[in-house]
């Protein structure tokens, strides 16, 4: 199947998660992680409507962003170590990985402008996974108010790669449960409003449980190319 005809199965599975859980589907915004495909298949991406393009390599970001540009709004959803922010932080749109104040301190340091950040959670406790232990959210993001060029804008998990439906509520849940608590401090540089959760085997049940942004790979632009 070509990306558009991906993407049009997408955005039906969106329509029957969000009248499952009385939410507009506008409200979804829908990454198209790229990460593991040519720049060939981004730029058909966009071309097919994706808008917004996710990537967590250095290399491969710069390569895409230079052919595609502002045609897309650009997501960083990896890892980003802190003496490579200088190279991408003024190139970016959202960073899905923010979970530590080394990471904040540089990105403050690099701009000079707020820049739209999700904080990363280990909702699931997987060794394997970064983010923050749930328990630390809270005091975590206090403390960046004293970064003036930091703005969260939203929470960000992984699920674990379990077919347990059950799970997988569970974990998105406590970040929904972790995104309000948030909001109700009424942090100026943290409105907080997004909830970045959901990739191609499970994002319809984080649709239900209140994802905002869904980043979906396989599922659109294919699997891995180069």
């Amino acid at each position: 199947m070509t990306v558009a005809e991906n993407l049009t199965q997408i955005q039906e599975n969106i329509i029957q998660a969000c009248d499952k859980a009385g939410r507009d589907p506008e409200d979804i915004t829908i990454i198209g992680v790229t990460k593991y495909v040519t720049i060939e298949k981004a730029v058909e991406a966009v071309h097919s409507g994706v808008r917004h393009l996710g990537e967590n390599r250095m290399e491969g970001f710069l390569e895409k962003q230079q052919e595609i540009g502002d045609q897309a709004k650009w997501h960083f959803i990896g890892t980003l170590q802190s003496r490579k922010v200088k190279d991408i932080i003024n190139k970016i749109d959202y960073i899905h990985s923010l979970d530590r104040k080394s990471l904040a301190k540089e990105i403050n340091k690099r701009t000079d402008k707020p820049v739209a950040c999700f904080v990363q959670v280990n909702v699931s406790g997987e060794e394997s996974k970064h983010g923050l232990q749930p328990e630390d959210v809270e005091s975590f993001i206090k403390v960046l108010q004293n970064y003036p060029n930091i703005r969260v804008v939203g929470l960000m998990t992984m699920a674990p790669q379990v077919e347990d439906e059950n799970i997988l509520r569970n974990v998105f849940r406590t970040l929904h449960k972790l995104k309000s608590n948030i909001q109700e401090k009424g942090w100026e540089h943290a409105p907080c409003p997004y909830l970045s959760m959901g990739m191609s085997n499970d994002y319809q049940i984080a649709i239900e449980e209140g994802a905002t942004h869904i980043r979906i790979g396989s599922r659109l632009v294919g699997p891995y190319e180069e």
